[in-house]
């Protein structure tokens, strides 16, 4: 059993920084839960600070990913629609074949957004799209950052705990 906790809680802590690209997995709390895993090992004591202080950092990582990018929107001069378009387009850029579409995706969708939804010029939908842009590329890197600590957090307590892991 403690094999298959091990195994789940690392399989979760990959599937967290996958889900820090992709719009549709939470990916620090995904990562998070990894980590609460390893802790059910038999042998393994529990490290409340560790867990709470990672909890406290997935729920708040979780919280500003959805203000970051409505953030830069509005920063730039943009809209709902221009937010709104940036995750549309980083669905579909997702799904395009082209290298880097989930971060052309963005960019198009909120800038589509922007000139169709609200008859903005094409300066004023450009500035719009870019600030979002930003906006997600900003909560992007900090959610993977955030999984990838993670990720490195569980092999590390993995190591460190060999002898009673494995």
């Amino acid at each position: 059993m403690d094999i298959i906790l091990i195994v789940l809680g690392f399989i979760l802590c990959i599937v967290g920084i996958v889900g820090s690209v992709l719009p549709i997995l939470p990916g620090p709390p995904i990562s998070w839960l990894g980590l609460l895993l390893l802790y059910f090992v038999d042998g393994m004591k529990w490290n409340y600070w560790l867990l709470g202080a990672t909890f406290f950092i997935a729920i708040l990582i979780f919280i500003l990913d959805y203000i970051i990018p409505a953030a830069g929107t509005k920063k730039y001069g943009g809209s709902k629609a221009g937010a709104i378009g940036t995750t549309v387009g980083l669905i579909v850029g997702i799904f395009i074949p082209i290298p880097l579409g989930f971060l052309i995706g963005p960019f198009v969708g909120a800038f589509i957004g922007e000139f169709i939804f609200n008859k903005s010029s094409s300066k004023i939908a450009l500035r719009a799209a870019f600030g979002s842009f930003m906006g997600f590329l900003a909560s992007t890197f900090m959610k993977l950052f955030v999984a990838i600590i993670y990720l490195g957090l569980f092999i590390y307590l993995c190591i460190e705990h060999q002898e009673i892991l494995f």
